[in-house]
């Protein structure tokens, strides 16, 4: 006879439920946005994420809330005409972002309201930075401009910047400046292991900004772990209060090993491209959508993020909703 017998743990809903060792809830979520000063449209590669309209915008924000998503990260959808080659129009105060960030923070106070800090919105070549004449991303006059993004943002309302470039050095230089401003109380979340991933181009597509070239000379090498230990300890030694990695599903080891070597809160990014694999495989029938979202996400927190950045926050809040 086995005297072992684990699956009494797992007989009914109720003793499963006493036993759960990981638990989701609405308020981990952070809901990505994409906000454009045209009219909404969809999204194709990623069905069901849409760039919204600033009215549109504030209605899904309401709807979010009413799941008790409680934070949302707002990404740019900047005209082609806008763009240079050195991001000019992050820095302009009276930008359609700056006041999509405003109107939001009016409108819901209470709100962790994350903005993102990175050039490749609003510039030519799609690039997270200046470049040079030989195509080159400068890492410091990027971070200068960087650090100037990050006290106007927090000037429209901002409650975290997001730097998500991946320039050594900006984490410190943001902190200065933010503090220098009188915004000490804005936080850092940082992108600290952005890894040069093939999961982007859904994101990339709903921003026209494909680069040119890749980004795989300031973007991490998806072979190496131990270079985001040390990427981690420098952002929090240079001030981040949140370290995030990105992508989430296939870095599970990476959200693992920075939740037990770091104190400060862990994040993750689910990605467009892997949101999009996991759709395209339930239309055609071969996984049940919802079941894999659950799935899915469960396992980027069970792996040790305290939070996680997804397309579809309202429909997983709905199925927590229902239990």
């Amino acid at each position: 006879m086995f005297t072992a017998r684990p699956r009494r743990n797992r007989k009914s809903d109720a003793i499963r439920a006493l036993v759960q060792e990981t638990r989701l809830h609405a308020a981990d979520l952070i809901y990505p946005l994409f906000v454009t000063e045209k009219e909404s449209s969809p999204i194709h590669s990623l069905p069901g994420t849409t760039r919204l309209s600033i009215v549109d915008l504030l209605k899904e924000i309401e709807r979010a809330l009413k799941l008790n998503i409680q934070s949302i990260a707002l990404f740019p959808v900047i005209d082609g005409d806008k763009k240079d080659l050195f991001g000019m129009e992050a820095l302009n105060p009276s930008h359609f972002h700056q006041k999509a960030l405003s109107r939001i923070k009016q409108e819901f106070p209470k709100i962790c309201l994350i903005s993102d800090i990175a050039l490749d919105p609003y510039t030519k070549h799609g690039h997270d930075g200046v470049i040079d004449e030989e195509g080159r991303v400068l890492n410091d006059p990027t971070v200068e401009i960087l650090a100037k993004m990050a006290v106007v943002h927090a000037d429209a309302g901002a409650d975290m910047v997001a730097p998500s470039d991946m320039m050594d050095g900006r984490v410190g230089a943001i902190r200065r400046a933010l503090d220098a401003s009188g915004h000490s109380t804005v936080s850092i979340h940082a992108y600290c292991a952005k890894y040069a991933s093939a999961f982007y181009g859904p994101f990339r597509e709903a921003l026209s900004s494909t680069p040119k070239g890749d980004k795989r000379s300031y973007q991490m090498n998806p072979a190496n772990s131990r270079e985001a230990l040390l990427e981690a300890q420098l952002d929090e030694a240079e001030g981040a209060d949140i370290l995030m990695v990105k992508p989430a599903v296939h870095y599970l080891d990476i959200i693992s090993k920075l939740k037990e070597v770091s104190k400060l809160p862990i994040s993750a990014y689910h990605t467009s491209g892997e949101l999009a694999m996991l759709l395209a495989a339930a239309e055609r029938g071969w996984l049940d959508r919802d079941s894999a979202l659950l799935e899915t996400t469960m396992s980027i927190k069970r792996a040790g993020a305290d939070m996680i950045f997804t397309y579809a926050a309202p429909r997983i809040a709905e199925m927590l909703r229902e239990g």
